[in-house]
């Protein structure tokens, strides 16, 4: 390894049962976008009808990605009384940094090994792990999908190895 690099995150064992797959292979669900200013009572709703754990937010004037809400949060965030169900989402969504951050586009197209660093914090993950992956078309003008950290291992693990 050279001077002052740090090492690159690992893939998983279970990795070796990708085999080409990408995104699309996981079958992820279609994306539940919320404008900024829908109450959280609705996202809550919205959320729990469809089983989801995170929900993106866009902008209700051009459908831009602003944020995620991440459900998990924001049921802390309301037993610590630091939102209320009527509050706007936009109280408790995580917003998005555009500024010089460079992004790693996930597509339906993104083999699984990419997907895998990506959430092990590598390859614009900015070394930090995250839990899923907002899955946009190549342009990323269009919001198709959320993959997550558990679809992933669910898939390898289903198949053989």
């Amino acid at each position: 390894m050279a001077e002052g690099t740090s090492p690159k995150p690992a893939l998983s064992k279970l990795a070796s049962r990708y085999r080409g797959a990408t995104v699309e292979d996981l079958d992820p669900p279609s994306a539940l976008s919320l404008n900024p200013t829908d109450a959280i009572s609705h996202a809550l709703l919205t959320a729990f009808e469809r089983d989801y754990t995170h929900l993106t937010v866009v902008s209700s004037a051009n459908r831009a990605l602003l944020g995620y809400l991440s459900i998990p949060h924001l049921r802390i965030l309301l037993e610590n009384g630091k939102v209320q169900e009527t509050d706007e989402v936009s109280k408790a969504m995580v917003k998005f940094r555009r500024k010089g951050r460079v992004y790693k586009v996930i597509t339906m197209n993104t083999p699984l090994e990419e997907l895998e660093l990506f959430f092990n914090g590598g390859e614009n993950g900015e070394n930090g792990k995250q839990e899923f992956a907002v899955v946009t078309d190549e342009r990323r003008k269009f919001v198709l999908g959320v993959a997550t950290r558990s679809d992933l291992e669910d898939f390898a693990k289903k198949r053989p190895a």
